[in-house]
């Protein structure tokens, strides 16, 4: 009998608002949390915008060895990490710790360290040979992209699975896939489950510079991210967590928790294409589509929305649409699809767990985000990517799909699970 697995807890760290609630606010209300970056002076650089979150790891209940040892994209995790827990009921302790694991995404990393005390050590890059007194003592932690989903381990016993998935930009959607399959193999009961992201620092502006990916945002940075616009000239860098927690619908159902959905497919492909480029036809992420709706058994006609990549490049948008009608056919234009990009960035690895959360709470709450700022739709790109506002429908069965440099594509389909299923 094949195992089947659900989403009981939601967390989130998010650009516009910390926490699950002031994510889905910001998402549905379609109202981008983009501006001039703050983290440093973003002058000499071409972009100048990104999506920042307004987080404070004191307020989100870190301890201050926590803060201290722990770079800023695995404090957004075990910031998420701890809403999901709490979201979902579980009570850890009383838990077999054996049984339960811990699948984190991540891109980049502990970026933001590794720069900050590169620049100390070698004073602001003057001397070439550097002084490794002047590290932190928790320097080494930061070249362990581990060092996250170890910290929310040990902060809760967890002796089960745990690992890092880096595939780039689908990391989120791949630590969750990973996750998943270590459930259905058996391995865990229970996986905490996410990807997290802090790559709002000097060095990551100035590599997406040099292939000139990012937006340069024009006059207002709140109308700069417009994936499938016509008009629309790269995507916006950010930052942030989100976390699930993935657990076995019968051990769900008998401490009576509430399920937002069930994880239903998951399939990861590459393209064998190009580092940066995407192949025109879409053919790759279209069978990562495939795949993962044959795995859910949900045909297209059957599927309510999808949650693209919809970075807001040319290449991506076309390539995607592209996708959508080869794995779809027809259905690819009656089903909607949104890009909450639009609102809250680029985060790297950690936007596919970001998207598989508002997948989550899309199934739960029957609203489908929108693509803001989509106003002058790019007549190559004619599906209906919902666009500026919200809209209120029934969600049975959602799809996510990612697309990451390097050439990964993934896809993740979320199920309702009704009364009736749940207690068969």
């Amino acid at each position: 009998m094949t195992r089947r697995v659900v989403v009981t807890g939601v967390g989130a760290v998010a650009p516009g608002g910390v926490g699950r609630e002031a994510f889905w606010a910001r998402i549905t209300g379609g109202r981008p949390a983009i501006r001039r970056i703050t983290r440093f002076d973003p002058a000499e650089y071409r972009s100048r915008i990104a999506a920042e979150c307004d987080f404070d790891p004191v307020a989100a209940g870190l301890t201050p060895q926590e803060i201290r040892r722990n770079d800023r994209f695995a404090q957004f995790a075990l910031a998420a990490s701890a809403e999901a827990l709490g979201d979902s009921g579980l009570r850890v302790e009383e838990e077999d710790p054996d049984r339960i694991g811990v699948s984190l995404g991540t891109a980049v990393g502990a970026t933001v360290t590794l720069e900050d005390e590169y620049v100390v050590a070698s004073d602001a890059g003057h001397h070439w040979e550097v002084d490794s007194g002047h590290g932190m003592p928790f320097l080494y932690r930061a070249m362990h992209p581990s060092s996250a989903a170890s910290e929310i381990s040990l902060r809760y016993g967890l002796h089960g699975p745990c690992g890092v998935v880096s595939t780039g930009c689908t990391s989120g959607i791949d630590a969750i896939g990973y996750a998943f399959q270590a459930m259905r193999d058996g391995e865990a009961d229970i996986m905490i489950a996410g990807a997290s992201d802090a790559p709002i620092s000097p060095i990551t502006v100035a590599c997406f510079d040099a292939i000139r990916a990012t937006t340069t945002g024009g006059e207002d940075p709140a109308q700069a991210s417009t994936p499938f616009d016509r008009q629309r000239s790269g995507f916006v860098l950010g930052e942030g967590s989100a976390v699930l927690v993935l657990e076995d619908l019968g051990h769900a159902v008998e401490r009576g928790a509430h399920i937002y959905c069930e994880v239903r497919g998951y399939d990861n492909r590459a393209n064998a294409f190009h580092m940066t480029g995407l192949r025109p036809d879409g053919y790759e992420l279209g069978e990562a589509i495939i795949s993962a709706m044959c795995e859910a058994g949900v045909r297209p006609d059957q599927l309510d929305y999808i949650s693209a990549h919809g970075s807001g490049t040319t290449q991506n948008d076309r390539h995607e649409t592209a996708a959508y009608k080869r794995a779809l056919g027809e259905h690819a234009y009656k089903v909607a699809i949104s890009s909450i990009k639009s609102v809250i960035g680029h985060s790297l690895g950690a936007i596919g767990s970001l998207e598989m959360a508002a997948c989550a709470l899309a199934v739960d709450r029957g609203v489908i985000p929108p693509t803001a700022n989509l106003v002058h739709p790019d007549p190559e790109c004619d599906l209906d990517y919902t666009p500026v506002f919200a809209r209120e429908q029934q969600v049975r069965h959602a799809l996510s799909v990612g697309s990451g440099f390097g050439g990964f594509q993934s896809a993740m389909v979320f199920s309702a699970v009704d009364a009736q299923e749940a207690s068969e």
